[in-house]
């Protein structure tokens, strides 16, 4: 399949006082078009910052320094500041995972996803506010005229969220970005999100990024799975083959660490022993190598690459000295 958004050797640092830290580390990474790609890894590895970086929202003192990201042929790290305004929104629509801090406190909802419209389409605010309230409706919230004047903190979590995926689908974009959006709430209100979203997906043929930490949650709803760790892609491969070959230690480790239902007695969860590198200080050779139980003298003296993974499905492909070249 065509490449609709093909990231090559990104690397982002944070500017600080005491010299630059590197965040990213040469991911590399592709969605194709009406593909769902689920990127996973523990709080602080890059997921974010990856995908933020793509349409010029990085915190400041973060920028991306290195690489490209060519979303449907023009090169997103090299566009002005303008050009970038241009892309969000219409081409590339975001959904953040906390509304209440993404949400204007003083705008009503209407009033924020009309002045989104406006924005991006150029249409009247008669025009946009009735586009707001077939956008509303269309996501599934109640009585969506009257929602219209109300007030982010006036709205249950699972509608403000509902708001949050109508102004990411506002401008009819070709790729939607996820960044964990069922964070706080429960899981029968995330079930309802995550069928929304993969509903909205197949009646658009638009691709889907799922921003997330939980591998059990992507599932159902990603093709192809990219794990992350440290700033890097360390396994890169189709749901089936993560969930029943899963090749690298740390993805082995994630899995390891789900609970499963089975009428076997309770036991421990298994956990992965350490903690990821700091920013700045990551270990010479693989990252992993501290915490990995398998790792031999190559993974602390050189960085392995994506390898495809032999006997595996050819889109599978690991980032491991140890286990590129078996599959247990």
């Amino acid at each position: 399949m065509t490449a609709l958004l093909q990231i090559t050797d990104l690397t982002i640092d944070i500017d600080r006082d005491e010299g630059a830290a590197r965040v990213v580390d040469g991911i590399t990474l592709s969605v194709a078009q009406g593909e769902s790609l689920g990127i996973v890894g523990e709080s602080g590895c890059g997921k974010s910052l990856t995908m933020l970086s793509l349409v010029g929202l990085l915190p400041n003192r973060i920028r991306a320094t290195s690489g490209a990201a060519v979303f449907a042929g023009r090169d997103l790290l090299q566009m002005s500041a303008k050009e970038l305004r241009g892309v969000r929104g219409s081409e590339i629509g975001f959904i953040f995972q906390d509304p209440m801090t993404s949400l204007n406190p003083v705008m009503t909802i209407g009033d924020q996803i009309a002045e989104a419209l406006i924005y991006q389409k150029g249409i009247t605010k008669a025009a946009a506010l009735a586009r707001a309230e077939e956008l509303l409706a269309m996501v599934g919230i109640p009585s969506p005229k009257e929602r219209m004047t109300a007030h982010p903190h006036e709205l249950s979590g699972g509608m403000r969220q509902r708001v949050m995926i109508a102004m990411g689908l506002a401008g009819g974009p070709k790729l939607l970005i996820a960044d964990e959006p069922t964070t706080a709430l429960d899981v029968t209100i995330q079930a309802q999100i995550l069928d929304l979203v993969r509903e909205l997906k197949s009646q658009s043929d638009m691709s889907v990024v799922w921003i997330t930490h939980d591998l059990a949650l992507i599932a159902g709803l990603a093709d192809r799975i990219a794990v992350l760790y440290a700033g890097t892609v360390v396994e890169d491969a189709p749901v089936e083959a993560i969930f029943d070959r899963p090749t690298h230690p740390y993805t082995r480790g994630l899995l390891a660490s789900l609970p499963t239902l089975s009428d076997q007695p309770m036991s421990r969860l298994a956990s992965i022993g350490g903690t990821p590198p700091e920013p700045g200080r990551r270990p010479p050779g693989c990252p992993f190598a501290p915490r990995c139980g398998v790792a031999i003298d190559a993974c602390v003296q050189s960085v392995p690459r994506l390898t495809a993974v032999q006997g595996s499905d050819p889109r599978h492909r690991v980032a491991c000295f140890v286990t590129a070249g078996v599959v247990q």
